[in-house]
């Protein structure tokens, strides 16, 4: 972070960063004021082709065109809030579509992030992302690929690769429940079958992350070696000693449960989701302290698009200091995108994803919920 500082950007690269830099003769120069200037803001767990709304009924009541162009929309929201690379986790339901948007950003056709992207994610057959609760004479579509075993899975995973995602996601744990204050959940595919999984995208250079709530689910993922655990609300002490020895993110997004819990059809509902969001934060805070990695990721699509710097808020409020967060957000989503050494630092040769907000984050972290001026790889799309 500089406050004051200065940023010099040749093209799409930093050329320097400091307290003061050169000013070459003719450069534009911008004058942000007494703002604090960050690199630009990753978020890790994104769903571009979810809005609010009930989820399964957006895969069913909207075509994959119309979801679509609801996506790109959202990867403009993102950006505009000073969100300049994400990882979207699966298009529930849209197939590959998510290749076509990140395409389209790349080509500099529409304003969005620096993405990647998982297609379709990989469930099994009356999993987490089936379509569950319809009459199933209407054969109403899953919201993922199905695969129930190792052959399938890597099957699957090259039908994915082949349609451009960039990674891949896997739901390894199914359906959560907190009764007494014990948190369970069911595994979804075995150690075996993650092992496999792992392989073949390694095969290929690719990397899997996994939706895991719970063990068995969260040891079975990080014995395979899979670079991420989305939610990971629960991890034992042998999961946590993997994770932190091989570097795999827990990536936590509280704000998702958040906004459940305060948008619940019912009280009992409230209630429920308000639990599993305290019982979330009582294991991280443990997570932390025993050294496992974090980065930002808080699963925004269900709730509105740009409004996903809270999660920072709530990473604080559960535990982290604000550095931490910010490095969260910064240093260690760069890593687990794959673009370490080229967004996530203000520092000279890697990519001008630049941001700005008033005061200081490390004393006030709400701060990066208003961020003020978006700069990626030298393009300004926010001014104040």
């Amino acid at each position: 972070m500089l406050a004051p500082g200065e940023v010099l950007v040749l093209g799409e690269r930093i050329s320097e960063a400091g307290t003061s830099v050169t000013h070459p003769a003719g450069a534009e120069v911008i004058d942000l004021g007494d703002r604090t200037l960050l690199p630009g803001l990753i978020d890790a767990h994104v769903h571009l082709f979810l809005h609010p709304g009930a989820e399964d009924l957006q895969t069913v009541q909207e075509s994959v065109p119309q979801r679509t162009l609801t996506a790109v929309l959202a990867a403009r929201d993102d950006l505009m809030a000073g969100f300049t690379a994400e990882r979207d986790m699966g298009t529930e339901g849209a197939g590959s579509a998510d290749t076509a948007v990140r395409n389209a950003i790349d080509q500099g056709l529409f304003p969005g992030p620096r993405l990647r992207i998982s297609g379709n994610a990989i469930d099994i057959l009356g999993g987490h992302e089936d379509a569950i609760g319809y009459n199933p004479e209407q054969r109403v579509l899953p919201n993922a690929t199905q695969a129930n075993n190792a052959v399938e899975l890597v099957a699957a995973i090259r039908q994915q690769l082949k349609e451009g995602a960039d990674f891949i996601k896997i739901y390894e744990t199914g359906k959560d429940s907190l009764e007494g204050g014990r948190f369970s959940t069911p595994f979804q595919f075995t150690a075996e079958q993650m092992a496999a999984a792992v392989r073949e995208a390694a095969r290929l250079g690719k990397r899997v992350a996994v939706h895991a709530t719970g063990e068995p689910g969260t040891l079975y993922a990080a014995q395979a070696g899979v670079v991420s655990i989305d939610h990971a609300f629960q991890l034992s002490d042998a999961t946590i000693k993997l994770m932190r020895e091989k570097q795999v993110f827990a990536v936590p997004t509280f704000t998702i449960f958040e906004y459940f819990a305060d948008h619940a059809a019912t009280p009992a509902e409230g209630a429920r989701e308000r639990a599993m969001l305290n019982y979330h934060a009582q294991e991280f805070r443990k997570q932390i302290a025993a050294g496992v990695p974090v980065a930002m990721g808080s699963d925004v699509g269900p709730f509105p698009h740009g409004a996903q710097a809270r999660e920072f808020v709530l990473m604080v409020q559960f535990g982290m200091t604000p550095l931490a967060a910010i490095q969260a957000g910064t240093v260690n989503g760069a890593k687990l995108l794959g673009w370490e050494g080229q967004i996530g630092v203000l520092k000279a040769g890697f990519l001008a994803d630049v941001v700005a907000v008033s005061g200081n984050p490390l004393r006030d972290i709400a701060t990066l919920q208003t961020v003020s001026f978006v700069m990626k790889g030298g393009a300004i799309h926010r001014r104040p």
